[in-house]
């Protein structure tokens, strides 16, 4: 069985993120393996790439930016994090199944 790139735990959505920085536009793109394709605009410079993810990501999931916890991958592209209580998902998440 393959896992899956994202799993809740309670109310906390918990995500494996491959990020893009520096990209065109900011987007969620498509599931690879495990992982959800995050694109950012932003220059990965000492983590700011990631923090603009987190502020993108909160607005795609209608939460606060406190509400997003980078567990790990601060610095690198591949990623995990957690969300507390998303008040929406975008299509990607909503159209999959766990099993």
């Amino acid at each position: 069985m393959e896992r899956p790139f994202y799993t809740w735990d309670g109310d906390v959505l918990q995500l494996n993120i491959l990020g893009t920085p520096n990209a065109k536009k900011n987007a969620i793109g498509k599931v690879r393996g495990h992982q959800l394709c995050v694109s950012v605009k932003a220059v990965p410079r000492a983590g700011k790439a990631t923090d603009y993810m987190v502020k993108f990501l909160a607005e795609e999931f209608d939460v606060p930016t406190t509400d997003i916890q980078v567990v790990t991958g601060r610095t690198n592209v591949n990623k995990v994090l957690r969300i507390k209580n998303p008040k929406r998902l975008p299509g990607v998440i909503s159209q999959q199944k766990l099993c």
